[in-house]
This record gives structure tokens, sequence and C-alpha cells, in this order.
């Protein structure tokens, strides 16, 4: 996924009212839009390095996006939108190995009182597939986590696709880790210990779990690898 233009560099002061940041850009302060409800734990500290975006939309309060900061090894997507833009864009390219071959690509199925991010459908022998996109960015113990706060939504997700599997089609939890520091992800146990059992419950109940890393950059983000979960 490039960016539609080169990200603009900066300095976070400080993150605020969860949706709000200051950041130094050109050597004034601004504040900026953060698109990420959760935490951010470990994912910036005062005075690290960032990346912005700026809106041509003269309507918008604030021109600037938060999209990427920088814990001095790796840059970081706080962005948690791109993780389905990147994966929309990939299964059109047929970039992820395990969902090859599906022409059929539909985004926020509904399910009930709920959407699940894709449906694919492909050859009529094999049944249609519902795939639940998350963005990881947490990283503990050397390792990515999810989730970086409590997720009722999340956990809710995993029961839709266990009975989704019930019913006979295909059901993928696909998590999109934005940053390269980390080479394994397991889940946040001691942030959402329901969550964690609710992953290896739906694991063993016939839904795939997929973990990609991407390559994180300021002009563009790519994907870089499947890497390995730790369920225990």
């Amino acid at each position: 996924m490039k960016w539609e233009k080169p990200l603009i560099e900066g300095t976070i002061l400080k993150r605020y009212k969860r949706f709000l940041a200051d950041v130094i850009i050109h050597e004034e302060q601004h504040t900026v839009h953060v698109p990420n409800t959760g935490s951010m734990t470990s994912c910036w500290e005062a005075n690290g390095k960032c990346a912005v975006s700026l809106s041509d939309n003269p309507n918008r309060k604030m021109p600037y996006t938060l999209e990427l900061t920088h814990n001095g090894e790796s840059w970081i997507g706080v962005n948690t939108a791109n993780a389905n833009k990147l994966v929309k864009e990939w299964l059109n390219e047929q970039k992820i190995p395990e969902l090859k071959n599906y022409p059929i690509i539909r985004p926020e199925k509904k399910i009930g009182d709920s959407r699940i991010d894709f449906y694919l459908e492909g050859d009529p022998d094999q049944p249609p597939c519902y795939v639940e996109v998350k963005s990881v960015t947490l990283k503990l113990d050397e390792l990515a986590q999810f989730p970086d706060a409590v997720t009722e939504r999340g956990q809710k997700h995993l029961m839709e696709l266990m009975e989704l599997k019930k019913k006979g089609f295909r059901t993928v939890m696909l998590y999109i880790v934005q940053r390269e520091d980390v080479d394994r992800m397991r889940p946040a146990h001691s942030i959402d210990v329901n969550y964690g059992k609710l992953l290896k419950e739906a694991f063993h109940s016939g839904v795939e779990v997929l973990v990609y890393q991407c390559k994180m950059g300021t002009e563009e983000i790519k994907l870089k690898r499947r890497i390995p979960l730790d369920l225990e």
C-alpha cells in the first residue's frame, strides 16, 4: 500500500483524549488526529519520531493524521484502519497464499447485527470464506500481542466466526502486525484473558488463525512474512 503522498516526519509530544496528539511538524506544534481506539501501549514515547499524512480536504478541522510512530527499532503503524486497506489490496493481488483463488471479495459483510471484514467466494466446490481482520501494534515480552485493551467487540467477532464455522463456512482470523521488531505473536492474556481463551477455543473449533507482518515505511507498507502464533 503506497501512501497517496509521502508521509511527513515529526516529533510526537503527547497523546490525549484518545483521538488527539500534539506533534512538532516543520518546527511548529500541531494537534493531529489519532485514528486508534486502543491504548497504543509500546507504540510511542514523548519526543519520539513519528510520521503524519496531510489531507487536502479544506473542511477538515485537523489536516494532519498520525500514521506511524517509531520506537528506535521500527516504524509502527498506529492507524488501525490501514490494516483493512492492506488486506483488501493483498486479497485482490492474491498475495496471501492461504486466501488465493477467491475472485469475489466483498468487504463489510453483514452478519446479524454485526459485520465481518471480508466475505470471499471462489469455486462452487469450496465453501465461502469469512475473514475478520485485526491490527496488531502491541509489543510485550518481546512478542507481538493482541489486544492492547479489553475488547468485547473482538470477543464477539471470535464467537461469530465459530458459529459461521459450525454452519459450514470457512472462517479466518487474520492479524496484521504493523511493526517489524517482533517475530512471533500471542494473545495478550495479561490484558484480556477472555479474549485469549476464546481465540484458543476458536482455533480448536476449526477457525483458521493467520498472522502476517508488514514491512513498514514512510513511502509504503508492504507484506513482509507470515509469523508464528503462540496460543499458550
